[in-house]
């Protein structure tokens, strides 16, 4: 991953989708044939209404008029991202980038639709998943394995890191199964 390409990338300036995202939809309906009265009010309300916020701990998108959905996904909980453009999105040059976390859902947390520039942001959300997932000490004990591992030469080393994870595996258990008991 390039550092640079993350670093002036602005998500803010994502507020609203691209405006070719309203010609794919218009494009889309057309394929309803007749019910295409039905379907073009229904999709430039939700691209009037599309909204997107980067915030500094998760990512908001909400949409709708009569009925609103808003979803609030914290960069910490992202397992996955996915980024796809079908023919017509790529030839109006838009992408697609779906938000999986681990609630369990086979659907997306949040689909971000009309990015123009899916790799930036893709790259600046793994940035952020990456820095909220960081290993964080609950005793001071705790010996951060990533330190270790870059010490190892060789599998003497290996073995001993492996048990230090392990041990404070056991000690992490140890601590939560005494908080509950109390």
């Amino acid at each position: 991953m390039n550092p640079s390409s993350t670093e002036s990338f602005d998500p803010r300036e994502l507020a609203i989708p691209a405006p070719q995202l309203l010609t794919y939809y218009i494009l889309t309906a057309l394929m309803s044939g007749p019910f295409i009265i039905f379907a073009l009010p229904a999709i430039w309300f939700r691209y009037k209404t599309l909204k997107y916020r980067f915030e500094e701990t998760g990512m908001r998108m909400q949409v709708g008029l009569l009925f609103r959905h808003e979803s609030v996904t914290a960069y910490r909980r992202i397992q996955d991202i996915h980024v796809s453009s079908g023919l017509v999105q790529r030839w109006l040059g838009i992408s697609s980038i779906s938000i999986q976390t681990a609630s369990g859902s086979a659907m997306p947390e949040i689909v971000i639709e009309g990015v123009t520039e899916p790799d930036r942001l893709r790259d600046w959300l793994y940035e952020r998943m990456r820095g909220a997932k960081g290993l964080q000490a609950v005793g001071a004990e705790l010996v951060e394995p990533e330190a270790m591992i870059s010490h190892a030469t060789n599998s003497d080393e290996t073995t001993e890191i492996l048990k230090a994870i392990r041990d404070n595996l056991a000690q992490l258990v140890h601590r939560s199964e005494s908080k509950s008991d109390a």
